[in-house]
């Protein structure tokens, strides 16, 4: 090869590998640059971030929160509070034997679900459609589990305070600002801006925000909220013994050939130690029947159907998933007056009743169409009625022996009563 065209070679390979070098440093600074930035803390932005300037203290929340929890001033109304519907007296869930609850501008509005009690609920998880118990085996996915509401769609307690506050058919407010003016107006302004920092309500969003913390710090109250002083608690703690009748229907209840309620509402001490919430947080269908007390059931084309609508509308097309609602604490159960996310009955003799009969007298709890036929989870629309739960003891067929007798319900219920709090060893 000619000097020239070597000198030519070696001169655009200079060029070419200057080029590339010069590329490359170019990119070493601009990555440096990228990294030398600070990045934001990783908590900016998420739900528990400290946003104030005056971090607030739990107790002054708590108290704070108690004010809130019983304030009827905060609804449209002027006279429902949280505590109208979710009684301290009655376990935080609802003091009468209606099956939905007053409430709206005019307090002349029926809500569409029975309320629940608001006691032992610090354990829920968020909602997941796969879930995965602790209890040393992963490779069980546990489907639909966690979250708030009978629908599960509110991930945290602070979530959920917010739906009853704006709820057309409960506190009825228009929205947070409504909220927020109501607290500006309160006796005890004071305190909110004590707790928060006097500049709260400069921001309308974080004096909402804040609202919504006091009321789920203040639920977070252990005295009030999970005390654990039932008798089965005592029981557990080896304080007292349950009565032979009590005995008979703890077994019963854990039997999975018999009640199997623990297989849903979980009656041991867990691994780690804490004592049992009788939930394991699932959503499940089991064909309630439809509670025509219920002025929205009036008309034939509505149902609710739990997870997949009408309330709850990111799962409205996972149809394998309607008809769910969520598997409720059995604690202090025996001091309810109505039962199931639609308060269809009454007692908890026929709730036990329908769980063993379900199947086998299927006319005493569903009514007759036309044809004659009883129309069985008359509740649900009919391409959903495979989604019902058909395990012990919703395992038998029409003429079978219930899984129960009349005196084995007996003694459930007898231990179910174990379950209420403010034993007295």
């Amino acid at each position: 090869m000619k000097p020239a065209v070597i000198a030519l070679l070696s001169g655009l390979g200079a060029l070419f590998m200057n080029g590339c070098g010069q590329q490359h440093a170019d990119a070493v600074t601009t990555a440096a640059a990228t990294v030398a930035q600070p990045a934001a803390p990783a908590y900016v932005g998420a739900t528990y971030a400290p946003t104030l300037k005056k971090q607030p203290l739990v107790a002054a929340m708590t108290a704070l929160g108690r004010t809130m929890f019983s304030d009827p001033s905060l609804s449209a109304s002027g006279k429902m509070s949280c505590a109208t519907c979710h009684s301290p007296e009655h376990a935080f869930g609802p003091p009468n034997n209606l099956a939905v609850q007053l409430g709206g501008k005019q307090m002349d509005i029926l809500g569409t679900r029975a309320v629940p009690s608001l006691r032992y609920i610090q354990n829920v998880p968020a909602f997941t459609e796969h879930f995965f118990d602790d209890d040393g085996d992963d490779s069980i996915d546990a489907g639909p589990t966690g979250g708030h509401n009978w629908d599960g769609r509110a991930p945290s307690t602070h979530d959920q305070a917010r739906i009853p506050l704006l709820s057309a058919h409960e506190m009825g407010n228009t929205g947070p600002a409504e909220v927020v003016e109501k607290l500006k107006k309160a006796p005890y302004a004071a305190q909110f801006r004590e707790t928060f920092g006097e500049d709260i309500f400069d921001s309308q969003e974080q004096a909402f925000k804040w609202t919504l913390m006091a009321l789920e710090v203040f639920q977070e109250s252990p005295t009030e909220f999970y005390p654990y002083n039932s008798k089965y608690d005592a029981f557990l703690r080896r304080q007292t013994q349950l009565s032979k009748q009590e005995l008979r229907g703890l077994q019963l209840f854990n039997n999975p050939a018999k009640g199997n309620c623990a297989s849903c509402h979980i009656s041991e001490i867990t691994p780690s130690g804490a004592f049992p919430q009788f939930t394991d947080y699932g959503l499940i269908a089991i064909g309630v029947p439809r509670n025509t007390h219920i002025p929205a059931n009036a008309d034939p084309a509505y149902y609710d159907m739990g997870l997949c609508g009408p309330d709850r509308t990111d799962l409205k097309d996972k149809t394998e998933y309607c008809g769910l609602f969520k598997t409720p604490s059995l604690r202090n159960v025996a001091t309810r007056k109505v039962f199931f996310h639609n308060g269809s009955f009454t007692s908890l003799e026929q709730v036990m009743k329908f769980y063993v009969q379900r199947d086998t007298q299927p006319q005493k709890w569903y009514p007759k169409g036309k044809d004659g036929k009883v129309q069985k989870y008359d509740d649900l629309p009919e391409a959903y009625r495979g989604n019902v739960n058909a395990e012990a003891p919703f395992d038998r067929k029409p003429g079978d022996r219930p899984a129960l007798t009349d005196g084995e319900i007996k003694d459930v219920i007898a231990f179910l009563k174990t379950l209420n709090d403010g034993y007295r060893p």
